[in-house]
């Protein structure tokens, strides 16, 4: 028993090596320039490891897609149910939610800058699995603007599934853009500027009269 979950651990700390050198290096040299030989490099493994635990890169590209997005629809789903304890609104649900989400790129910019790009693309043999997993981050803040209509804390006339994707978006586009250009400034700063987007346009406050 022991021995079947030190395997475990340990395939599961190989294949996270994997993650991270792939990421890295097809963020830097793009997907058809980046070798089996030089992801295995970077992670410390031998060829054969990577053969071991993924059929192709191709195939561990995909994994490495589903495996981030997960990690970030795990992390707004965490901080939506964290409110929801500190019987937070809903408004404050997905504020949480945009703090979580900057937290993620902060701590995985290469990942989030190859995501974006590749959901421009639409000849990936990943295409599928991307919209799909994309779906499943956008269906987590989708599920929160739901019961914030349903609970009268949100407009009626809000379009759920257009203004979760707008949010989601809005979080993936500003924290590049952070990253990118004005990496002097704070995560806190960063996320103050968009909840008060949030709060005038989603919350209802601040409107012109």
């Amino acid at each position: 028993m022991t021995s079947a979950r030190t395997t475990s651990r340990s395939r599961s700390a190989t294949r996270e090596k994997l993650f991270q050198a792939a990421v890295t290096l097809i963020a830097e040299q793009g997907f058809s320039s980046t070798t089996v030989e030089e992801i295995a490099e970077r992670a410390g493994v031998a060829k054969g490891t990577v053969y071991y635990n993924f059929a192709s890169k191709t195939e561990l590209f995909e994994e490495l897609l589903r495996h981030g997005v997960e990690l970030l629809s795990a992390d707004l789903r965490h901080a939506a149910e964290g409110t929801a304890e500190r019987d937070g609104t809903k408004v404050d649900a997905l504020d949480a939610m945009i703090r979580a989400g900057l937290m993620f790129i902060d701590r995985y910019p290469a990942f989030t800058q190859l995501y974006v790009a590749e959901l421009w693309r639409t000849n990936r043999a990943w295409n599928d699995t991307l919209l799909v997993v994309r779906q499943e981050a956008v269906a987590v803040v989708e599920g929160v603007l739901r019961e914030g209509v349903a609970a009268g804390e949100l407009s009626e006339e809000i379009d759920i599934q257009l203004t979760a994707a707008a949010l989601v978006g809005m979080v993936l586009v500003a924290a590049l853009d952070w990253k990118a250009f004005q990496p002097e400034r704070s995560l806190e700063d960063v996320h103050g500027a968009l909840s008060l987007l949030l709060q005038g346009r989603v919350g209802g406050r601040g409107r012109p009269r």
